[in-house]
């Protein structure tokens, strides 16, 4: 199965910006799509953004378009999403996930694969 170990995480002012990292080991991304996580306060895990293996596909809930970017480096198997214009509502952690699949989608449920997450903290 995939391992996949988030980074990037830390404390950043309202409006700053953050870049996380998921590293992957045990295959690469060319079948899998990967994604980003958090939970919401009071909520489940919700969904962030996702890329297709290939990385011509993306996806991102409403609450972050426009300031957050998913992107890959299949030659070093990570993800990142790049986090801009930060708002303490941002605040979580953020996991990532993967699924053997060739197109993004937001259903938590659908990821077979975890990180142990990455915490972000923004301060208003």
């Amino acid at each position: 199965h995939v391992q996949l170990v988030e980074s990037g995480g830390g404390l950043v002012q309202a409006g700053g910006s953050l870049r996380l990292s998921c590293a992957a080991s045990g295959r690469t991304f060319s079948n899998y799509v990967m994604g980003w996580f958090r939970p919401a306060p009071g909520k489940e895990r919700e969904f962030v953004a996702a890329i297709s293996g290939g990385g011509s596909d993306t996806l991102y809930a409403d609450s972050v378009k426009g300031r957050f970017t998913i992107s890959e480096d299949n030659a070093k198997n990570t993800v990142y999403l790049q986090m801009n214009s930060l708002n303490p509502e941002d605040t979580a952690v953020y996991y990532c996930a993967a699924k053997r699949s060739n197109w993004p989608t937001a259903t938590r449920t659908t990821y077979a694969y975890w990180g142990q997450g990455t915490q972000v903290t923004v301060s208003s």
